[in-house]
């Protein structure tokens, strides 16, 4: 099917391997510090690609969390197609579900300290005092596709992301499930700088790819 004329496309790249995904931390805003060095050689390879490609040419915009390893995946990114990393637009509503309190624990403290939440069995409650439930968290990304999708129509949208945004616009947009849950987990096993690309046009929403990485 070919893309329909003055369709939205949105690209979602989840970032290379964090800091936090090595040391087991939880990395909410005050504790994310960025990429590894095996993470920034991960997204490295994706923007070599997308240099020798051009398949992604026509962005008009470039986003990313606020997150420091979707921010530096971002910036990695910025030159291969066609930004300078002054000009990437920082959204909070792209970040990973927000910790609340439990931001910066290691999760065996996180276990330790409070009753781990089972979102497969209890969606709607926080993931810590201050945090957001599983419900909140996939609905507020609905909300964030719908925005970037009306606020950029018929553009090409990159932006810099984590593993749960991409599952939860699953949820939202291709099963369907509805605004305020509860929400079913998928457990989608989504790779570093990987590309997942949605297409909104006058059809609906339409999964164009999911998990396409460097190699």
């Amino acid at each position: 099917m070919e893309t329909p004329e003055g369709a939205t496309r949105i690209v979602l790249v989840r970032h290379g391997q964090g800091e936090v995904n090595v040391s087991g931390r939880i990395g909410g805003h005050e504790a994310c510090t960025g990429l590894t060095e095996e993470g920034r050689a991960q997204v490295s390879a994706m923007a070599a690609r997308l240099a020798s490609t051009g398949e992604l040419a026509s962005t008009a915009v470039l986003m990313a969390s606020r997150l420091g390893r979707a921010r530096e995946t971002a910036e990695i990114l910025a030159p291969s197609v066609g930004f300078d990393q002054s000009e990437i637009i920082v959204d909070c509503d792209l970040c990973e579900l927000h910790p609340g309190e439990a931001d910066g624990l290691l999760w065996e403290e996180y276990v330790d300290r409070y009753e781990p939440r089972d979102f497969d069995v209890s969606p709607g409650d926080p993931f810590a005092p201050g945090g957001e439930s599983w419900n909140s968290f996939v609905d507020r990304v609905g909300r964030t596709m719908e925005r970037i999708a009306g606020d950029h129509q018929g553009q090409l949208v990159v932006a810099a992301t984590h593993a749960g945004v991409i599952e939860a616009s699953m949820l939202r947009l291709l099963a369907g499930s509805p605004e305020g849950g509860p929400h079913r987990r998928l457990r989608l096993q989504t790779e570093h700088a990987s590309l997942t690309e949605w297409e909104y046009s006058t059809f609906g929403w339409r999964l164009k790819r999911y998990n396409d990485a460097s190699t």
